[in-house]
């Protein structure tokens, strides 16, 4: 969220750049991953869903994202954001 505003921002910006944001299917699925890979501590795990949440909202901004991928499926997400990338 903060690097997209800073790099937007920069004077040196090229409008070439594209911004791909990948999110979560919600908040609740994401909770579930993080707690089913057991690898944070529950304060780990409660403060990115709560930069996740304000980062899925700020991708909703006009203008902000050139294109958003929803992971609810690794394949399909992969191949979505593959075309993107390699599309001319």
């Amino acid at each position: 969220m903060e690097g997209v505003k800073q790099i937007r921002a920069h004077p040196t910006y090229k409008s070439t750049a594209r911004f791909l944001f990948l999110s979560p299917p919600s908040p609740e699925i994401l909770e579930q991953r993080l707690r089913g890979r057991k690898t944070d501590s529950e304060e780990a795990v409660q403060k990115r869903l709560k930069q996740a949440v304000k980062e899925m909202e700020f991708s909703k901004t006009e203008g902000v994202h050139d294109k958003i991928v929803v992971n609810d499926d690794l394949e399909r997400a992969y191949e979505e954001v593959r075309a993107w990338i390699l599309e001319e």
